[in-house]
């Protein structure tokens, strides 16, 4: 399933959830909330406040892809002027733009202690993983 793919990084000794976002996001307010409601625990990362690494953004567009994770829906890619908007044609444009403008990557990214990253919130697919 486009979106659901393994994230190829070690595993540590205890795997837990990751939440990328920001945190006055609803839809990351929605899928803490969704979290804690099911009784799984979860770091959350802000990147608006700590930023995303080339590293963490490198291995997402590898598990999804840099399609999913570029918000062209967002007001930040709304904001953009339209050569810069035109430029995005690949993964090495997209990652340059989400590593310059956090905010239009889309939220959330979720880390699964498989491994497997998922964008955006989707109760249903989250279901089969926390079984």
């Amino acid at each position: 399933m486009r979106g659901m793919n393994t994230l190829a990084t070690p595993s540590s000794a205890h795997p837990q959830v990751t939440v990328f976002g920001i945190a006055n996001c609803d839809t990351v307010k929605k899928t803490r909330r969704w979290l804690t409601e099911h009784g799984i625990s979860y770091a959350f990362h802000d990147f608006k406040k700590l930023g995303v690494s080339a590293q963490q953004l490198s291995g997402w567009i590898a598990a999804v892809g840099w399609e999913p994770l570029l918000n062209r829906k967002g007001t930040t890619w709304r904001q953009l002027d339209d050569a810069s908007r035109a430029a995005v044609v690949d993964a090495s444009t997209a990652s340059a733009l989400m590593l310059a403008h956090s905010s239009v990557i889309k939220r959330p990214v979720v880390v699964w202690p498989s491994g497997q990253v998922t964008v955006g919130f989707d109760e249903s697919r989250w279901q089969g993983l926390i079984r």
